[in-house]
């Protein structure tokens, strides 16, 4: 096949769906497809545009994968506006070039205004290629859950994302959760969506020395690391990591130190937040390898997410937590897409969003209880290996590709 992928972020972007972009695209080629990638430029989650790219367009090639990178807005502040500015102008410059003839175009969602533009331009397109839609998220459900805006804009969200998916030839989503969701709540037939996991997009990492590790980072051996790896955004909720923090500081029988490790929109604002605070850490993104051989050499590994945020999102660093083997600690709806994700994996813990003592009260548990944090740790490396396959995935994308492409040939057979 011919496959065009149009997304807004791609390597060497390291957090979000980044990666996972990257690796279909990847995937894809070494399985004898011909893709190209049209993509932003590099700029998540530092809101800044990485220095190495550079001029109005960029040409690369990358696991044999040809990239063209067209530059976009970047917002100071990436509130609602800015963001609604940066998915814009990228998608203006998608309409402004030419994509190449292609089997099957595929749009990654975020971002969803982009996306919609692809769309309403390939319905002018003669040759029309069939599209497909990549749900990471669901924007609707993120402007309700963070409380970004009112009823009226929720709905509007809703409404609006109904319409870009349902012009779409098929929807693959990222979670059962979520087809349950566009199916129902954004009315789209269900056998028009599929669902197919997120995986382990992260290289093997070679054997670390984790006392090592602990020691660069400045852990004490009996120290009990609760790491929280990613984007240190809104729907995070990471002052309530802080306030933990704050917590275990009063109580001087707790050795805890929470570790926020990573970049984000709201690193600032959390860093004043946490001046004065003992048991708190910052660190910045790393490579794949130190990320890996951080994350091996926590106690814990932390998810915190905004109380009301239950459905919008499957947090990427969940593939990267089980691998390593160490129990998960969820602060987070009991309800939610994430909490359900612990409990088929049966690799944490989940405990109230929002309620610092409750975030410490867990991390307590798990640091008092070994054999459970061992079970746990065991049970998510176990259900990495069994259900997160990258070349499992790799063959879904490609099976349902095939399947668009082939609808768009008897389309055009029947025109």
């Amino acid at each position: 096949m011919r496959v065009t992928v149009l997304g807004l972020h791609y390597a060497p972007e390291v957090t979000g769906n980044a990666p996972y972009t990257r690796g279909l695209a990847a995937g894809l080629v070494k399985r004898g497809h011909d893709v190209q990638v049209l993509t932003g430029y590099p700029h998540y989650p530092s809101w800044t545009i990485d220095p190495r790219y550079r001029g109005w367009s960029f040409r690369e090639n990358l696991d044999g994968v040809a990239v063209r990178r067209f530059r976009h807005h970047v917002p100071a502040a990436p509130n609602a506006i800015g963001r609604v500015v940066l998915e814009t102008s990228y998608g203006a410059r998608l309409l402004a070039n030419r994509w190449g003839k292609a089997d099957v175009v595929l749009c990654v969602s975020p971002a969803l205004l982009s996306s919609a533009m692809v769309i309403a331009r390939n319905r002018l397109t003669p040759s029309r290629p069939p599209i497909g839609v990549l749900v990471q998220d669901l924007y609707s459900l993120g402007v309700a859950e963070t409380q970004a805006s009112g009823t009226t804009a929720s709905n509007l969200a809703t409404r609006f994302e109904s319409a870009v998916l349902r012009g779409a030839d098929g929807i693959s989503v990222v979670h059962d959760r979520f087809k349950t969701n566009v199916v129902k709540k954004l009315g789209i037939p269900e056998d028009r969506v599929s669902v197919i996991r997120n995986w382990m997009h992260l290289q093997e990492a070679p054997k670390s020395d984790r006392r090592q590790t602990r020691a660069d980072r400045g852990w004490e051996d009996n120290d009990i690391v609760v790491l929280h790896a990613g984007n240190m955004g809104v729907k995070q909720g990471l002052e309530n990591v802080v306030a933990a923090a704050r917590l275990a500081d009063s109580q001087p029988g707790r050795r805890v130190t929470f570790v926020l490790m990573g970049d984000g929109n709201q690193r600032r604002h959390l860093g004043e937040l946490a001046k004065g605070v003992r048991s708190v850490q910052f660190i910045g993104s790393l490579p794949d390898e130190q990320f890996q051989a951080t994350l091996a050499a926590a106690d814990i590994l932390l998810v915190n997410e905004k109380p009301g945020v239950a459905e919008m999102s499957v947090p990427s660093k969940l593939t990267s937590y089980f691998n390593t083997g160490r129990p998960v600690l969820a602060a987070t709806s009991p309800v939610g897409t994430t909490a359900t994700e612990i409990g088929q994996s049966r690799a944490g813990i989940v405990v109230s969003p929002g309620d610092p003592q409750a975030l410490l009260d867990g991390a307590s548990r798990l640091a008092n209880e070994p054999e459970l944090s061992r079970q746990l740790g065991e049970a998510g490396k176990r259900y990495c290996e069994e259900n997160l396959s990258e070349d499992y995935a790799i063959s879904q994308y490609e099976t349902w590709l095939k399947r668009l492409a082939e609808r768009g040939r008897r389309r055009k057979d029947a025109s």
